[in-house]
């Protein structure tokens, strides 16, 4: 499964039971977490998130409601009796916020913290099915987006044709790597007649705190699943500038632009107590647009 879960999706502060920035990312057996506001392991608690799961974190940039949960959290790792190894990611003085919290409070972790500092746009996290990489996006400090991306699928054999054929197994890895089968009078069996389609490779982006920037959008080029802060309504779109924000009209101008597939929403003022008015202006612009809302979970497909 390649999806994503919203454990918060409010800014700044807690408030009208909404939480500040979180976010899981799945992947088979992949579990990511981007971003890490207050309250984040409670959240984790109530929609029974597999933490243990999770080896990579990534952090966005260095305001407070995407990363204060974090401390909890890594400490929770530690009474919990976590041994394997954790990658956070993230621009640079988070490793020595943490070294100071945990100095201070005389906690040694059972387990490995790798910090990677965050300098310039690349891959972060090479698996074998995906690749995470992050790409700058325009706010107060230095902040930062990430895409997941699977990589391209291997091919699959067809076995009915491979029987039809007469296609030896010794040669079912050539075929998957791309080759034709030639038989021994010189007949040439394309490998296209023998394999089946393949599917297309997905793919999420995650924009982090920004002001409206058409940059982002070939970034984010084609993407299947966009998340795009709005954290406010579109009439307030000099203070979304002043603040380095966006509204939900820019996202979605944002989305339009990108030919993303689908938009997410979220890291919504508290001014605001109801959401409705979001969902309504984005959709204006670019119609297959949600609410990122908490709890929910959103599968990333073409």
């Amino acid at each position: 499964m390649f999806a994503v879960t919203i454990l918060g999706n409010n800014s700044a502060l807690p408030m009208h039971d909404r939480h500040p920035t979180a976010q899981v990312v799945y992947y088979d057996e992949h579990l990511f977490l981007v971003d890490c506001g207050e309250g984040t392991q409670i959240q984790m608690n109530r929609y029974k998130i597999r933490r243990n799961r999770i080896r990579y974190i990534f952090i966005s940039h260095l305001h407070g409601d995407h990363y204060f949960g974090l401390p909890g959290l890594l400490t929770s790792y530690g009474l919990n009796g976590r041994t394997e190894d954790l990658w956070i990611f993230s621009p640079p003085l988070l490793r020595e916020i943490i070294d100071i919290q945990l100095q201070a409070a005389d906690t040694v972790l059972p387990y490995s913290l790798h910090f990677v500092v965050i300098e310039k746009e690349g891959i972060l996290v090479d698996e074998k099915k995906i690749t995470v990489s992050c790409f700058a996006v325009n706010h107060r400090i230095p902040c930062w987006g990430f895409m997941f991306k699977e990589k391209n699928k291997p091919l699959k054999l067809d076995s009915e044709k491979l029987r039809k054929y007469a296609i030896p197994s010794s040669f079912y890895q050539r075929l998957k790597a791309g080759e034709d089968y030639i038989t021994k009078d010189g007949m040439v069996i394309k490998k296209e007649w023998l394999t089946l389609p393949v599917p297309p490779v997905e793919s999420y982006a995650y924009c982090a705190d920004t002001v409206y920037d058409e940059s982002i959008a070939e970034k984010c080029k084609a993407v299947d699943l966009l998340y795009h802060e709005a954290t406010y309504l579109d009439d307030q779109k000099e203070k979304a500038a002043g603040r380095m924000h966006s509204t939900s009209v820019q996202a979605a101008a944002i989305a339009l632009k990108a030919n993303a597939g689908k938009l997410l929403i979220g890291h919504f003022s508290s001014r605001y107590e109801t959401l409705d008015d979001f969902v309504t202006e984005a959709r204006a612009v670019f119609p297959n647009t949600d609410l990122a809302i908490e709890g929910a979970t959103y599968i990333i497909h073409k």
